[in-house]
């Protein structure tokens, strides 16, 4: 037996039991300790021998656990969206009225809210990208976006959204902005 698989062989027993912590369900945590050794397998060439082989192989299933959490976690996103399109959708008008009302209670964020919550919410940045192009570190993003949900969200929940109305034929001040994530939207007019 090769070293490296006398190294996986003597590894398996820790995975399963780090895969058990990760899981809390045996017979998942003996499925992903074995997708995790089958991914080291696979991936042999990339492990330098002399390293730290078990934290390569706890890497990987650490990996492979986040991955197959995203995997189930986007599902059931997609499963939600589909039951709340098939029950029904809002009428136009109250659509309208509520895209409206977002508009304006996102107008009244700071710059650096809206901008980090038009890159990560519209354009669909991931943080690390969105502070790069931002030009600050990601936890300051992740904290623009939460701050401008919850502001956004306080705003929206008043009973009386006493927030200014641009009058008619007037541009707001921020409406190249607006116009912006309604293109990211898909709600530019046609």
């Amino acid at each position: 037996m090769s070293s490296f698989n006398q190294e996986l062989t003597d590894a398996l027993p820790h995975m399963r039991a780090f895969a058990h912590s990760l899981t809390n369900d045996r017979a998942l945590a003996d499925d992903l300790a074995q997708e995790a050794a089958t991914r080291a397998l696979a991936n042999r060439d990339s492990y330098q021998p002399g390293t730290n082989f078990r934290g390569w192989v706890f890497t990987i299933l650490r990996n492979a656990f986040y991955s197959e959490h995203r995997r189930k976690w986007r599902k059931s996103e997609e499963t939600d969206e589909e039951t709340m399109l098939s029950h029904g959708v809002p009428s136009g008008q109250q659509a309208s009225l509520e895209l409206d009302d977002f508009k304006r209670a996102f107008a009244c964020l700071p710059e650096e809210q809206r901008e980090a919550m038009v890159l990560v919410g519209a354009c669909g940045f991931e943080y690390e990208q969105a502070a790069e192009i931002a030009g600050c570190a990601p936890g300051t993003i992740k904290s623009r976006v939460s701050r401008g949900r919850r502001d956004v969200k306080a705003l929206l929940d008043e009973d009386n959204l006493d927030l200014p109305r641009m009058p008619a034929g007037r541009p707001a001040p921020h409406d190249g902005l607006m116009e912006e994530i309604d293109t990211q939207l898909g709600l530019a007019a046609q």
